[in-house]
């Protein structure tokens, strides 16, 4: 097999792993690293979802790179618009001939006799597996699965005539226009999908088992417009990100602490955007705000559409395809053309990657996290993981930020190898992810890794405490174990 010995291998190159390609050529330039990416491009998420309206859900001064402001007008961005930052960057940095395309990671393995980490790729360009050796891996694959979206078991779906559509499998130049269409589901995606399809079909109707709650806000940041008019974008990009992540924790946290004072703010929104709606029956979660994540309405464009009367949200259980669309647990029939099954992703670790120590594979489940970002008994492995509760890349960046300080300790030091060890006196704790009630995440919390009951095997959620402890924390904490021995 061929054989190539790096210093540092990244796994993906979507948000995370175009970062991480950053940050290592800006703060650790004589390390040798490559980006192995499975699919045909970069981009992870917005190359994969191909949907009608695919768009952030977060704004993109926190979505966007601290290293790298966000230069568009809008601060709520289009797929391709996300796509052609990333772009960008890869050029800015000089990253193209740092991702291998087409090289998919089946299994990953650390050797202790080597200090080495080796990699089985499928070369999908020329069929053969390749073997690749680096000292560090970093695992930027993202959180749920690329084979395929979460498709529950429909009765009777085989009976309808019409084309049934999971949004992670959009199909190429779709044609909608003057159908009546139905989309299951009320998350971020059906939020993004309904009122987008809406401006071509017939009529679009929205069935959800339970409402969500949504805040509607400009694609635009009227501040961040009018203080680039006569301060550097640079400069502005960065009070307008720790503006809005103040804002991201404030709230998270004030949902938390008086979950009814956000819950009643939420609703009377609603109210205003549709006075004359059911709002108790359609837009009143059962759950408290953010238990899961909250819905964004750029310009209002759903409730926009609810109003001209080209979408409609139904609030039932679904007992049955039929030949001619959806049968209800109510007796109600809804006739549609086309189903589309917003009804979530698939959850798995480090891309689905087989990761195995010294022969023995890892069940995840059986780890702690460490920082939440690296496993008790898994050496010189760090796992890029985002925040649910604000943007993916904030977690990201300063994720990447660790490694170079991690990596340029062990080079200062001669460590050849660090390994999260959990001390006696750490007790297995309540996982930050079981308040969480959404459905993607309850189906899989079981895959996880565990957190401990006091730091740093705690998972905050919260990027200033993050932010503070990668730039000032120690690295040798007592948790972390560095050797620079063979074993």
């Amino acid at each position: 097999m061929n054989e190539e010995i790096l210093d540092v291998l990244i796994v993906g190159s979507g948000i995370s792993g175009i970062g991480a390609g950053a940050h290592l050529s800006m703060k650790c330039p004589n390390k040798k690293y490559l980006i192995l990416e499975g699919r045909d491009n970069f981009g992870g998420t917005w190359d994969l979802f191909k949907y009608p309206g695919i768009r952030s859900d977060s704004d993109m001064h926190t979505l966007g790179f601290s290293f790298k402001p966000w230069l568009h007008r809008k601060s709520i961005a289009d797929g391709s618009s996300i796509m052609d930052y990333l772009e960008e960057t890869i050029k800015e940095y000089e990253l193209t001939d740092k991702i291998r395309y087409r090289h998919h990671v089946h299994q990953a393995e650390w050797s202790s006799s080597e200090n080495l980490w080796t990699l089985k790729v499928e070369d999908k360009n020329s069929s053969e597996t390749k073997l690749f050796k680096s000292s560090f891996l970093y695992m930027c694959a993202g959180y749920y699965s690329y084979k395929g979206g979460h498709l529950p078991e429909f009765k009777g779906r085989d009976e309808f005539q019409g084309d049934i559509i999971h949004p992670q499998e959009w199909p190429e130049d779709f044609d909608y226009e003057r159908k009546n269409i139905v989309v299951i589901g009320s998350g971020a995606t059906a939020a993004t999908i309904v009122p987008a399809m809406s401006k071509k079909a017939k009529h679009v109707t929205m069935l959800q088992r339970s409402p969500t709650y949504y805040a509607s806000a400009p694609d635009e940041d009227a501040i961040a417009l009018f203080l680039n008019k006569f301060l550097p974008r640079r400069f502005v990009y960065s009070i307008i990100r720790l503006r809005n992540v103040l804002f991201q924790q404030w709230l998270y946290k004030r949902a938390r602490n008086r979950p009814e004072k956000i819950r009643e703010f939420l609703l009377d929104r609603v109210k205003e955007e549709l006075p004359n709606y059911n709002i108790q029956k359609h837009f009143t979660p059962s759950y408290n705000p953010w238990e899961q994540r909250m819905c964004l309405v750029p310009n209002s464009d759903l409730f926009e559409a609810i109003r001209q009367n080209d979408v409609s949200i139904v609030t039932d259980h679904i007992e049955k395809f039929t030949k001619e669309g959806i049968e209800l647990k109510s007796g109600e029939v809804l006739k549609t053309d086309v189903i589309i099954t917003a009804t979530g992703i698939v959850l798995e670790n480090f891309g689905g990657i087989e990761v195995k120590v010294d022969d023995s594979k890892i069940d995840v489940s059986d780890t702690m996290t460490y920082k939440s970002m690296m496993y008790s008994g898994i050496p010189n492995f760090v796992n890029s993981f985002g925040y649910i509760n604000a943007s993916w890349t904030l977690k990201a960046d300063i994720t990447s930020e660790y490694v170079c300080r991690l990596i340029k300790h062990m080079d200062k030091n001669n460590f050849k190898k660090c390994c999260p060890e959990i001390p006696s006196d750490v007790e297995e704790s309540k996982d930050w992810l079981s308040d969480w009630s959404s459905g993607y995440i309850q189906r899989s919390i079981h895959k996880f890794a565990k957190q401990g009951n006091k730091k740093p095997w705690v998972n905050y959620q919260d990027y200033l405490k993050d932010w503070f402890d990668v730039k000032f924390g120690k690295m040798e904490d007592g948790n972390l174990q560095f050797s620079n021995k063979k074993s």
